[in-house]
């Protein structure tokens, strides 16, 4: 069960709010995650996105690219049209030598909009989850024909957010989508990243591993804050400063098989939290927890 261990960018360059570490320049960013210990990192906003000059920045930090965010609109539009606006980014990914793609559905979401409170997050109806359903699976079988797999982020302001609905949506949608477990959003949304690995446990392709400051998430809640505000305020951390259960979460990944990457993720200002810093304390709670669990570390070729 080898696991690799990456980390996204955006402790050091949020996308959602570009004015959180604008002036960090990529190599500054590429630089302290290999000096913390990652072998790989997924895409940023401020990454190229021509392979040939992609590649060479990455090769000389010595990282991987591990994958990178699409903003699907598959409620929007044609199974067909998507696969012609996803092209792009799924050429780039293939072209990495990427394992799969990370696929959010962004129709109506809040997410990125500090006006509304995420009770007011776009839902589906009760007719929509079969069609929706069969065009996310006709998506990830065009993208499995390129070797490459459609993983499902869930996420907060969006209409695939809570329990339930991450249940319904692997129940309607073929073995070709997979899951990406990201247990800061999970636990967000109230459910237990636990659980969701013990029941999609054949799904899980994917794991983003980002932790709850439980004293924050409260505040927010309570006076039902946007995403972009809770997470100036500070909802995520890395693993290992929070409160979700990783030793529980990477035991059941490990009992699953699983093998892939294990991604830190947490959103922060990073004026506030160092993220070279954090960076390290993320990989070093992680590789101790999954070396706990049995999850051996799989060493860069």
């Amino acid at each position: 069960m080898p696991v690799r261990l990456g980390i996204s960018p955006i402790g050091w360059s949020n996308d959602d709010l570009p004015e959180l570490g604008g002036d960090i320049p990529l190599e500054r960013c590429l630089a302290e995650a290999r000096a913390a210990g990652y072998d790989g990192i997924e895409l940023g906003h401020k990454f190229p996105r021509d392979p040939a000059v992609l590649r060479d920045i990455l090769e000389r930090f010595g990282l991987a690219l591990i994958s990178g965010w699409y903003s699907g609109r598959l409620l929007e539009r044609s199974v067909k049209a998507e696969i012609a606006a996803i092209e792009p980014h799924s050429s780039l990914l293939v072209a990495m030598g990427c394992a799969v793609l990370v696929y959010a559905e962004t129709s109506g979401s809040i997410a990125g909009d500090r006006r509304h409170p995420l009770s007011g997050r776009p839902r589906l109806g009760t007719g929509d989850w079969h069609d929706f359903g069969a065009r996310l699976t006709g998506l990830a079988d065009h993208l499995a024909a390129r070797g490459l797999g459609l993983v499902y982020h869930h996420h907060m302001g969006t209409v695939i957010e809570s329990e339930a609905e991450i249940d319904r949506l692997m129940a309607v949608t073929g073995d070709k989508v997979g899951l990406l477990l990201d247990t800061g959003h999970a636990a967000y949304a109230g459910a237990d990243p636990v659980d969701l690995v013990r029941r999609h446990r054949d799904r899980i392709k994917h794991a983003h591993c980002k932790d709850i400051r439980g004293e924050v998430l409260a505040r927010v809640g309570a006076v039902d804050a946007s995403f972009l505000d809770a997470v100036l305020a500070g909802v995520f951390t890395v693993p290992g400063d929070g409160c979700v259960d990783f030793a529980g979460v990477l035991a059941e990944l490990a009992a699953a098989d699983y093998s892939g990457w294990l991604v830190v993720e947490a959103e922060q200002d990073p004026e506030k939290a160092p993220p070279l810093a954090y960076a390290r304390l993320g990989f070093a709670q992680l590789r101790a927890a999954a070396a706990r669990a049995g999850l051996a570390r799989e060493l860069p070729v």
